[in-house]
């Protein structure tokens, strides 16, 4: 479960304010957030992800509380426990797609219920990457190597998964079928999954949906 309470955040040198009052994603369960771009989704997914630190306030997964780890635990946290699928992908240029799907795991950071390789493959097949398993990301589009970048975020079997626009460089067929894979992993192992999206036509696959301008309360909290 994903629990957030109180968070105020602030760029230094910038006129943005961020609060969330409360947000909450349960265990199995799946949530859109929506907004314009600029409003600040990929910065609050950054500090659900215990990337950014909060100046005040709670974040926590499965009660443990991120926001209060020293630096070097949140990371080795964010690493083994969160599934994280950027915007940009940051995949390893220099490795094969098999191994960037399976990084999380060489590094040692998975959990103890770690797919060997033999379940990564089968989830490469779901997503229709498997025929590109010892290839490098440049051989890629750029739908393939957003579907490459989903299959590491759920490789070290993650409590929690935070996408940022999972869905923005696939065809509608793909979309639409990445997604359900995606929730649907998310209710049958119990994990929370939070999505920022601006696929609109997506949002009736969720369990929740919330405006990200509703979440962000500064104006109300500093008037």
């Amino acid at each position: 479960m994903l629990r957030v309470e109180d968070i105020e955040f602030r760029y230094p040198h910038s006129d943005y304010r961020l609060r969330i009052d409360r947000f909450i994603c349960e265990s199995g369960k799946a949530v859109a957030i929506v907004g314009p771009s600029g409003c600040g989704k990929t910065t609050f997914l950054n500090l659900t992800a215990g990337i950014l630190t909060p100046h005040s306030g709670t974040v926590a997964v499965n009660d443990i509380e991120i926001s209060s780890l020293p630096p070097a635990a949140a990371t080795a946290f964010r690493l083994s426990r969160i599934g994280l699928i950027f915007q940009e992908f940051e995949l390893v240029e220099h490795l094969t797609v098999g191994d960037n799907i399976l990084l999380p795991v060489h590094l040692g950071l998975g959990s103890q219920r770690q797919p060997i390789e033999t379940e990564a493959r089968q989830l490469a097949t779901r997503t229709g990457i498997a025929p590109y398993w010892k290839k490098r990301p440049r051989h890629l589009s750029h739908g393939e190597r957003q579907r490459v970048a989903i299959c590491r975020a759920f490789s070290t079997d993650p409590n929690l998964v935070l996408a940022d626009e999972p869905t923005g460089n696939l065809d509608p067929t793909n979309k639409r079928r990445i997604l359900e894979l995606m929730i649907d992993s998310a209710r049958e192992h119990q994990r929370a999954l939070v999505v920022a999206t601006h696929d609109f036509e997506l949002l009736d696959a969720f369990d929740e949906v919330h405006q990200f301008e509703e979440l962000n309360t500064f104006r109300e909290a500093s008037s």
